[in-house]
């Protein structure tokens, strides 16, 4: 039996939940580990590759016999390259090289807070800019809170700086992730893209753009990496979970997602993400959560439900 839209949209909001939450904490742990934070990245790209470029290659090989120009990105990337170009930047390649620098500097419950938690904020001010999007009063309060929230944690760790702390790299990291993926999200609005689609698309950016200059900088040893050092374990848990969960099927999802409910009241529906990853991370890596923590996160998942009860008087 075919699902509904609207199961599909709460399928899609379900596993987005899920693996975001999970994307936290293993990316989080793989800092304890061998390989770096671009190795990483590397890994995700040729996981995600692997499954998504065989499928686009696939789903144009009809219209590519019928003599229909289709796609770009010799022929990788199933969108025109405008979009592929747009949505590959900000969602495939900064996105993940941002979160996992990120990880290598900061706390899990720090992602948290200022990945998830702040993607309602930064995806409204976006969608108020370039969408023209009304923001109402409960949406307003909500992103006051978590304005204040993402203060309450970034904040502290900037004041521990002057004391040679380094966390507040991290911070910044986060910060700059979740406003690219803000800005994927309004780009997936915006040209109203297919979720298979533009997940291939962003795949196909990040293998053209990424792997050549990433494997150029290591031959000649100007980067640092890894790879060679990392057990065949590591690198395939990477590839599997990095590439395969957290582009092939988040991607969809999320997108999926976007397209169900609209970018706002999609990362509004993220609202269990920070305290869910925040409660992972202390049970399964031992990392504390102190008090500012704990009212930033309280501060972010109140901010997101304020827009959620907006969200759904409009719907």
């Amino acid at each position: 039996m075919a699902l509904s839209s609207q199961n599909i949209g709460r399928l899609s909001a379900l596993v987005t939940i899920v693996l975001w939450t999970s994307f936290i904490i293993v990316g989080r742990a793989s800092s304890s580990h061998v390989l770096l934070p671009l190795d990483i990245v590397l890994a995700r790209i040729l996981g995600a590759s692997l499954v998504l470029l065989p499928w686009a290659w696939w789903m144009m090989r009809e219209p590519r016999r019928r003599g229909e120009k289709v796609g770009s990105l010799f022929g990788l990337s199933p969108l025109p390259l405008r979009q592929t170009v747009q949505a590959g930047f900000l969602g495939g390649l900064m996105f993940a090289t941002l979160a996992y620098l990120g990880f290598f500097f900061a706390p899990a419950a720090h992602a948290s807070v200022l990945m998830p938690g702040s993607l309602p904020l930064w995806t409204t001010l976006l969608m108020w800019l370039f969408l023209r999007e009304q923001i109402g009063v409960h949406r307003a309060i909500g992103l006051g809170f978590i304005l204040v929230g993402d203060v309450l944690v970034g904040g502290a760790s900037l004041l521990k700086a002057f004391e040679g702390g380094d966390v507040w790299i991290g911070d910044l990291f986060f910060v700059c992730a979740s406003i690219c993926w803000a800005a994927y999200s309004v780009t997936v609005r915006r040209f109203g893209l297919d979720a298979a689609k533009a997940t291939m698309a962003i795949t196909a950016f990040a293998l053209v753009s990424f792997v050549p200059l990433y494997t150029s900088l290591v031959l000649l040893g100007i980067l640092p990496s890894h790879f060679s050092q990392a057990s065949w374990t590591e690198i395939l848990l990477q590839v599997s979970f990095q590439g395969v969960g957290s582009v092939a099927i988040s991607g969809i999802s999320f997108t999926q997602m976007i397209r169900s409910y609209g970018p706002v009241k999609s990362t509004m529906l993220t609202a269990v993400v920070p305290g869910l990853s925040a409660l992972g991370a202390a049970i399964l890596l031992g990392e504390p959560i102190s008090w500012n923590l704990m009212i930033g996160l309280a501060l972010v998942t109140c901010g997101i439900l304020f827009g959620v009860r907006q969200a759904m008087v409009k719907t």
